[in-house]
């Protein structure tokens, strides 16, 4: 699923932030910030990614956890199924063979998200974040904040209004 930080959440890792969430069970949950670029492909900051085809790989902030790690996310459509399928934490090869594969979509993220148990669970009961299914939406029509007010105004144009509110209320 998809966790979009709701506007009044300000805390700097997960404002305007678009979470995808790859498991969740008793033990706490783990995802990905889909929306936070870090404006540089693997094959700028790294050697050993520059020629093939992970250099062209985009990478993101994937969160505040373990941020000196990389790791490879995948995910796509698979019409035939109706079903959303994601890739989490892939080796060099398969992301390389993801890489390769028009339908799908390949993302380097420098750190993840992650809650203990009950923590996330918490967070949702005081309305910290609003709930989408990824199987609705392009991922990756867009970026930054303008992903996030998109897919929370298809889930809740209510919230528009709040999200479209400036960081510093004296702006307004």
């Amino acid at each position: 699923m998809l966790l979009l930080a709701h506007p009044v959440l300000k805390e700097p890792s997960f404002a305007r932030s678009v979470v995808l969430l790859t498991s969740h069970d008793a033990h706490g949950a783990l995802g990905v910030v889909l929306n936070q670029p870090h404006e540089q492909r693997l094959g700028d900051v790294s050697k050993e990614f520059a020629i093939g085809p992970l250099a062209a790989v985009p990478l993101y902030r994937g969160g505040p956890v373990e941020t000196d790690k990389l790791i490879f996310a995948g995910w796509r459509w698979l019409e035939e199924r109706s079903e959303f399928q994601i890739q989490f934490g892939l080796d060099p090869v398969r992301a390389e063979q993801l890489a390769l594969d028009a339908s799908a979509t390949l993302r380097g993220f420098f750190g993840y998200a992650g809650w203990s148990a009950g923590q996330l669970e918490q967070e949702m009961e005081v309305g910290t974040w609003v709930v989408a299914e990824p199987a609705d939406f392009d991922l990756s029509a867009k970026d930054g904040a303008a992903l996030w007010r998109q897919l929370l105004g298809a889930v809740n144009p209510q919230l528009l209004v709040s999200a479209d509110e400036p960081e510093d209320p004296a702006r307004n």
